[in-house]
């Protein structure tokens, strides 16, 4: 990455536009903010904030567990759409960053990220002719692609060469699976897109790819079964398609946050020409929520993640003696893999966990049965599940020394792009 453009992001003036901020921001640069020592006292609500502490666990056992495997990681930039994390995940070893469409790269691009994998098909010609702009003129920018049809293939062939592209695009045939998400049905046809990208004189085919977190949600006997099926069926096409490739490396790549162990277990290669490539995004931030519960890490894969988010939100309304509403709702807080956690109040100590969240609307959390630990005023630390839908309500995120400090001191501010 460019690490001059990731760094000037301190130099970024704040204001208003920046929901997290008070006002007492406003008109500094992000360094001269946390120049000021500010603590979470400092901020309004609602928020949301990172610590420190999590992500730096989440950080080091990722690439240790990934290093021990013997396997590369390009983490899924999308969960977080953040430089200044992208960063850090490629110096801790990181194969590159993973991206799900052409508006998510140009934002890798704008901060020189030289390695992206693309986890879906690009046909936009626009977006084709830009692509093969930013290759030839950037020798150093490793890009790959997914395809999934013969006619996909044709698209994107047709596109490079009206555009001129002097660099083949890389790309890897989709494996999908029943009543998923993109991806090829059966390994016939598979076999088929694999030729159709050999004939293609402006793309090289690369390997095999897939998602298997798209055909399984949970990590009971069925779930993991299905997961592991699949995963058999992309090594399968792998091995098929091996008379196809051109003699260079060649890439395998599957593994969100969820099955990572299992996608490890079936698809290592004995090849030393293969690569697998995980695209793990959730991990680094992980929850308090879905994948508190289904990492493998916390299946006994390995040293567990720590949720390193947060929501606080403040009591506005107390209109029932058991129901208290929070200034928090579906703009501000992840709510599409459970609802919000109540963990911690200002009221006071007291047990929480028999209080929840039962709905949100888009400025307001439902809170009920936390009696007198939700009294109008209290703010209340939230747990949080799915960071993938969390981050895209905040351009900006302070990060606590210790969010479970009694007055955190924020120490940074995440950019977001989305």
């Amino acid at each position: 990455m460019d690490r001059a453009k990731v760094a000037a992001l301190a130099d970024e003036p704040l204001d208003w536009r920046f929901k997290a901020l008070p006002p007492s921001a406003w008109g500094l640069t992000v360094r001269e903010f946390l120049a000021e020592k500010p603590t979470l006292a400092d901020f309004g609500t609602p928020l949301l904030t990172l610590d420190a502490s999590a992500l730096d666990h989440n950080l080091r056992t990722m690439a240790a567990w990934c290093a021990e495997a013997g396997v590369g990681l390009a983490p899924h930039g999308k969960t977080t759409m953040a430089p200044a994390l992208w960063q850090a995940q490629i110096d801790a070893g990181s194969h590159g960053i993973t991206l799900a469409n052409l508006p998510q790269l140009r934002v890798a691009r704008a901060f020189g990220v030289d390695r992206v994998l693309l986890a879906n098909t690009l046909l936009d010609p626009a977006g084709l002719a830009w692509l093969a702009r930013e290759l030839d003129g950037d020798p150093g920018f490793a890009f790959t692609s997914w395809v999934d049809s013969a006619e996909s293939v044709r698209l994107m062939d047709e596109a490079l060469r009206a555009a001129g592209a002097g660099r083949q695009v890389e790309v890897l045939v989709e494996l999908g699976g029943p009543g998923g998400r993109t991806g090829v049905r059966d390994l016939d046809t598979a076999l088929e897109v694999a030729r159709a990208v050999r004939a293609a004189p402006t793309l090289r085919l690369a390997g095999v790819g897939g998602y298997e977190g798209a055909l399984a949600h949970d990590a009971t006997e069925t779930g993991l079964g299905t997961v592991r099926a699949y995963l058999r069926s992309l090594a399968e096409l792998h091995r098929r398609m091996g008379d196809l490739y051109d003699g260079e490396e060649v890439v395998v790549s599957a593994g969100g946050s969820a099955y990572f162990d299992t996608v490890v277990e079936e698809l290592s290669p004995s090849d030393p020409a293969t690569r697998l490539v995980l695209r793990s995004g959730a991990y680094l931030v992980h929850d308090d929520g879905f994948y508190r519960g289904i990492s493998p890490l916390a299946r006994g894969a390995g040293t567990p993640f720590r949720s390193a988010m947060h929501g606080w939100a403040r009591v506005v309304s107390r209109p029932e003696p058991q129901l208290s509403l929070l200034d928090a709702g579906k703009r501000d807080l992840p709510y599409d893999e459970g609802m919000p956690e109540p963990q911690r109040s200002s009221a006071g100590p007291g047990d929480l966990s028999g209080a929840r969240v039962t709905a949100l609307n888009d400025q307001h959390a439902f809170l009920r049965d936390a009696g007198d630990l939700a009294p109008v005023g209290a703010v209340l630390r939230l747990g949080l599940s799915h960071p993938c839908t969390a981050f895209d309500k905040w351009t900006l995120i302070p990060v606590l020394d210790d969010a479970d400090g009694p007055d955190p001191r924020v120490v940074d501010l995440v950019r977001t792009f989305f």
